[in-house]
């Protein structure tokens, strides 16, 4: 088997190998298959697409190509939940402790964040001290104990993906179903669960941009799962414009905690309620998952989510004072107020330009080996729907550097569109899609 005719069958708009497949795979991740040709190979896949046979293989043997956590000595169903990616979307620190408060075992790996979506590790290192490397079998106990670990990738879990993404970060390739559907499934197959909710962003600061993508690459990661014995649901959420009103790390964990005693914005509260409560309802804890939304509400209101977060804060070596006192958190030397040009409503906003806006000021990374400035970051106070008066403040800018704030700014300004005429509320949640099809609401 020759890994030319294996690139000019896929050019040629062939279909792939079961075989095939894992000698890419496996090559690739031993060093035998060199990136050029690697590259060749991602190109064709995303110019010519991959059937479901060809991407569920290809999600198994990335899968494979390193551990493959065992997590049946935890107690009851282990439930994982995975974001597409997005601009300020830092549910996972608000669904996990709500989903284990309600006695769902959460064993949660997490990636960190690479170009304008963030990384839920970047966000928990932010929090002084937390440790997010953890043996697999500290995760294990402390899941038995109490419900919930939130840590990074654990062990050699999917080098193949680290490999691959990276790649295809590099060569234009990341936008492709198949390709997309396989790097999130196959993380999600290794690290052991035993259900899944995916929260499948669409819109401007999301991989897919537009519905019917949105729903065809749920169908594609459910499909999967189901494939592999998972019960899996995907949601699929509004990422026109940021999720909450901060982006960055330190703030959006600030936001996060705020959320948990009852304070955070409306549409990043009720995105996280409805998330958990799929949560709750697949981990066995409610009948339906509008019963398992009123349990997530429940724990909530009584603070019983934000004594979860406190613990694994705790029990993972961070700094629980954190949750009282905003000021442990990293400073900035820059605290600057975005003033609206003119009067009018805020039409849309540009999710993804708004990410890059924080990632010039270090919140983010461009390549993985950007190092993240956690007290960086933007407070969004005019959203989509807002009315807005000239002078009125749009945002507020937390930089360490006077050009990157100049830089951020002047791209936080582009992102918004204001018009003259009232505008309708965007919907937070378009739909869900389950082994038994799609529903879109």
């Amino acid at each position: 088997m020759r890994m030319y005719d294996i690139i000019a069958k896929k050019r040629d708009g062939g279909e792939l190998t079961t075989e095939e497949i894992n000698y890419f795979v496996t090559g690739f991740v031993n060093g035998e298959i060199l990136d050029y040709q690697a590259g060749s190979l991602l190109m064709a896949i995303y110019l010519n697409k991959m059937n479901k046979r060809e991407t569920a293989d290809l999600t198994m043997a990335m899968a494979k190509s390193g551990d493959m956590i065992d997590l049946s000595s935890i107690k009851g169903i282990k439930v994982d939940k995975h974001s597409t990616g997005g601009v300020g979307d830092k549910t996972t620190l608000i669904v996990g402790p709500l989903a284990a408060a309600a006695g769902v075992p959460i064993a949660k790996m997490s990636g960190r964040g690479l170009g304008h979506t963030g990384g839920t590790i970047d966000k928990l290192e932010s929090i002084p001290g937390y440790k997010t490397s953890m043996d697999i079998s500290q995760v294990i106990e402390n899941v038995n104990k109490y419900y919930i670990a939130l840590v990074g990738q654990t062990g050699d879990l999917v080098p193949a993906d680290k490999k691959i993404y990276a790649l295809r970060d590099v060569t234009a390739t990341v936008g492709n179903i198949s390709l997309i559907a396989s790097s999130v499934m196959s993380k999600k197959i290794a690290a052991g669960c035993d259900a899944i909710v995916l929260d499948v962003k669409t819109g401007s600061g999301a991989f897919m941009k537009d519905l019917d993508s949105s729903f065809e690459l749920a169908k594609e990661m459910v499909d999967i799962g189901t494939n592999v014995d998972r019960n899996i649901v995907a949601l699929i959420t509004d990422m026109d414009q940021p999720l909450g009103n901060t982006i960055g790390n330190s703030l959006e964990v600030i936001e996060a905690i705020e959320t948990l005693k009852g304070n955070g914005p409306k549409d990043l509260e009720e995105v996280c309620l409805i998330i958990a409560g799929f949560m709750i309802y697949l981990g066995g804890r409610a009948d339906t998952p509008e019963e398992g939304k009123e349990i997530a509400k429940r724990k909530l209101y009584s603070g019983e989510g934000l004594a979860k977060l406190k613990k694994v804060i705790s029990l993972q070596g961070g700094c629980v004072d954190v949750i009282d006192d905003y000021s442990l958190f990293s400073s900035t030397n820059y605290i600057y107020e975005v003033k609206a040009p003119f009067k009018g409503y805020i039409q849309a906003m540009k999710a993804d330009e708004i990410g890059k806006s924080s990632v010039i000021l270090g919140a983010g990374r461009e390549s993985k080996e950007d190092c993240i400035d956690y007290g960086v970051g933007i407070v969004l106070n005019k959203k989509v729907g807002d009315q807005v008066n000239i002078g009125e403040k749009l945002a507020i800018i937390y930089a360490n550097s006077e050009k990157k704030l100049n830089q951020c700014e002047a791209m936080l300004l582009s992102s918004y569109i204001i018009s003259d005429s009232p505008v309708e509320d965007k919907k937070l949640i378009y739909g869900i899609v389950t082994k038994d099809g799609e529903e879109r609401w």
